[in-house]
C-alpha cells in the first residue's frame, strides 16, 4: 500500500491543536486527496467522503471489535493499566460484532423503549430549568460547567435508578473514561489510562451495588430492565449488565454535553439563524439535525479490517485499522450544498452523526430530545445570550469538545 501525501499538507495529526481547533479544514484537505487516505501518523485509513463513510458503516469486513486486536494481536504496546482498561471495556456493546452485538443490542433496545424515552421530555425540561435557575443566580458564565455538563449526569442517574446526588461521581468517571475512549491528546495523553482505570473500577463497584438494589425493586428503570430475563429468554450476565451500564453512562454523558454546547455555539456564531429559530420554534427539529451535521459531538469511529476489501478506490487489507470520519462526511460538498454554512432549514440533511447500520447510536432519540429541550430552554431563559470569549477546544482524536463555553445574558 502507498501512503498518499499531498504537497504542503503532510500527514496531519488529528489529535493536534490545529486539527482540534478547526478539524474541518484538515478534513477538506484530506478529502481532496481522495475518499480514503492512508495515514502514517495514525497507522490507519482515514475515510472522509460521505459515500465511503456511509458504506463503511454497513460493511461487515470492518469490525467494531477494536479492543480484541489490541489485546490479543500484540499490535500495540500496552502498559498494565491500559491492558486492564481495555479488558474492562471489552464487553461494551459498541465494540462487539454480530452475533454477540445483536444479542446485547436487543436487550438494550428493550431498556431504551421508545415510549419511555418520549415521556422524559417534561423531566428534561425540569432539570434544565433547575440548572438555569442556579446558573442565573450564581452569576457564572461557563454554560458547559453549569448547564450542559451536569444535565446528562442527572438524567442518567434517573434512568438507572441512582440517587441524583451521585451525579457528580458520574461526571468524574465519564470525564476520565473519555480520555481513553475518545483518544485524548495534549497534557492528558500520558496519564489517561491511569485515570480511566481508576474511574472504571470505581464505576463498576458502584453499579454492582446498584444492581443488587435494582433486582429487588422491580421498577421501570433501565438497570431493573437489564437485570431480568427478556421475553425471548435472553439473560445478561452481571458483567454484561455492568458493562452496559458503564457504556450508557459514558456514551450518554460525553456526547450530550458536546451536542448541546456545540449547538449553542453554532447558533451564537450565526445570529441570523438564531433569530429565525427564536421567531419560529417549529424549526427546532431541523435545527437540531443541522447542529448535529455542522459540528457534531463525535468526529470519528474506529474499525478494524477483518477481510480484504475495496473502498473508495483503495484496497484495505485484513489487519488494517480504519477511521470512519463522520464529521468529514457531514461537510462533503458532493452531498451538502454550501457544506460549511449553518442552515437550520437545510433539507434533506442525510448527516452521519449517529452512524449507520447495526451500530447506529441506540440513544439517538434521547439525544435529540435532550438537545431540543435544553436549547429551547436556554434560549427562553437567557435573553440576550451572547459569547463572552472564544472557546478553546480539547485535543482529542474522536470527540468534538470544548473546555468551556463562556456566555453573558440579560436574565435576572
Amino acid at each position: 500500500m502507498t501512503i498518499h501525501v499531498a504537497p504542503g499538507l503532510g500527514d496531519p495529526d488529528l489529535r493536534g491543536e490545529p486539527a482540534s481547533r478547526d478539524p474541518y479544514a484538515v478534513y477538506d484537505a484530506l478529502r481532496e486527496r481522495g475518499p480514503v487516505v492512508l495515514s502514517s501518523v495514525h497507522r490507519a485509513w482515514l475515510i472522509t467522503a460521505h459515500a465511503a463513510v456511509a458504506g463503511a458503516h454497513t460493511r461487515p469486513e470492518l469490525s467494531s471489535d477494536r479492543i480484541g486486536p489490541m489485546i490479543d494481536g500484540g499490535r500495540v504496546s500496552l502498559t498494565q493499566e491500559s491492558l486492564r482498561v481495555l479488558s474492562l471495556m471489552r464487553d461494551w456493546m459498541v465494540v462487539t460484532d454480530p452475533p454477540a452485538h445483536t444479542r446485547l443490542r436487543r436487550v438494550a433496545a428493550a431498556a431504551f423503549k421508545r415510549q419511555r424515552i418520549a415521556l422524559m421530555t417534561d423531566l428534561i425540561r425540569d432539570r434544565v430549568d433547575e440548572l438555569l435557575d442556579a446558573f442565573v443566580r450564581s452569576g457564572e458564565t461557563d454554560l458547559i460547567e453549569h448547564v450542559a455538563h451536569p444535565l446528562p449526569a442527572s438524567l442518567i442517574a434517573d434512568l438507572l435508578g441512582a440517587p441524583r446526588e451521585d451525579r457528580d461521581r458520574f461526571r468524574l468517571w465519564s470525564d476520565d473514561l473519555a480520555l481513553v475512549a475518545f483518544g485524548a491528546g495534549g497534557e492528558a495523553q500520558e496519564e489517561r489510562h491511569v485515570r480511566a482505570l481508576s474511574g472504571l473500577e470505581n464505576m463498576f463497584g458502584y453499579f454492582r451495588e446498584l444492581l443488587e438494589r435494582a433486582r429487588s425493586a422491580a421498577d421501570d428503570t433501565i438497570l431493573s430492565v437489564l437485570a431480568v430475563p427478556q421475553p425471548d429468554g435472553t439473560r445478561l450476565t452481571d458483567d454484561e449488565i455492568l458493562s452496559m451500564s458503564a457504556l450508557l453512562l459514558f456514551a450518554g454523558h460525553e456526547t450530550t454535553i458536546n451536542s448541546i454546547s456545540n449547538g449553542v455555539l453554532a447558533l451564537l456564531r450565526h445570529p441570523d439563524q438564531l433569530q429565525q429559530l427564536k421567531a419560529d420554534r417549529s424549526l427546532m427539529p431541523g435545527a437540531v439535525e443541522e447542529m448535529l451535521r455542522y459540528d457534531g459531538p463525535v468526529k470519528l469511529v474506529v474499525r478494524w479490517v477483518t477481510r480484504d476489501l475495496e473502498l473508495g478506490g483503495e484496497v484495505l487489507r485484513a489487519g488494517d485499522r480504519a477511521y470512519l470520519v463522520n464529521s468529514a462526511a457531514n461537510r462533503d460538498p458532493s452531498v451538502f450544498d454550501f457544506p460549511d454554512s449553518f442552515d437550520i432549514r437545510r433539507s434533506p440533511n442525510p448527516h452521519l452523526a449517529f452512524g449507520r447500520g447495526v451500530h447506529a447510536c441506540i440513544g439517538a432519540q434521547l439525544a435529540r430530545i435532550e438537545m431540543r429541550v435544553a436549547i429551547e430552554r436556554i434560549l427562553d431563559r437567557l435573553p440576550g445570550l451572547r459569547l463572552a470569549g472564544e472557546p478553546q477546544w480539547l485535543p482529542s482524536l474522536a470527540s468534538r469538545a470544548m473546555r468551556e463555553l463562556r456566555v453573558t445574558h440579560d436574565a435576572r
